[in-house]
């Protein structure tokens, strides 16, 4: 298992970790894919569209406003929402891999889903 740490300067954000992710991956690799695992409650980790930052934005948006914080939560934290998102988020993505390259579409990048920030967090990999 490969341990990644990501720092988070913001309270919520989607981070393209994708260089760090194939780097990793590129030292370890061989012919296996990977799993991609956030060991976190109130964070989360997806693949989507990285060519355009916008994107990232858009779906975080989208997710705010699906979890809005003015909801009467009785988790004492007061980080209610962060735990739903990280359920909406997911917290493991597959990672194909050739050569000991990581595979992805054109346009996708590994985004680390930071819903409680900021914070020093974690990205497990490990081969499957």
């Amino acid at each position: 298992m490969i341990e990644l740490p990501v720092r988070t300067h913001e309270r919520r954000v989607l981070l393209d970790i994708t260089a760090e992710v194939s780097a990793a991956i590129r030292e370890h690799g061989g012919e296996r894919s990977w799993v991609a695992y956030v060991p976190h409650t109130t964070a989360g980790i997806t693949i989507n569209e990285g060519a355009d930052p916008a994107v990232a934005r858009d779906i975080l948006m989208v997710w705010e406003r699906l979890v809005p914080d003015d909801l009467p939560y009785q988790h004492a934290e007061g980080n209610s929402p962060a735990h739903v998102l990280s359920c909406i988020a997911g917290s493991s993505v597959a990672l194909p891999v050739e050569r000991g390259d990581l595979r992805l579409g054109t346009w996708q990048s590994v985004f680390f889903c930071e819903f409680d920030g900021p914070r020093s967090r974690k990205v497990w990999l490990w081969p499957v």
